[in-house]
């Protein structure tokens, strides 16, 4: 299993809830989640399978950019 971190352009519930269904229909991201408290908005992958670049091009088709860590 990979942790993977990405700094990211989700500011708000709003967007979290965007970007939430194009993550969790991603059949190999075990567990993911958004650190809204911080100034970067860090999105913490797990997964076994997905590369940095599979994973931003996930967030990149709700609309937003994801940053490699």
């Amino acid at each position: 299993m990979n942790t993977l971190k990405f700094k990211t352009n989700i500011n708000c519930g709003g967007c979290l809830s965007k970007v939430t269904p194009f993550l969790n229909e991603e059949k190999n991201i075990k567990k993911w989640d958004v650190n809204l408290e911080s100034d970067d908005r860090i999105l913490t992958v797990e997964t076994s399978d997905l590369t940095e670049e599979e994973v931003k091009k996930t967030v990149q088709k709700a609309g937003f950019n994801a940053d490699s860590l």
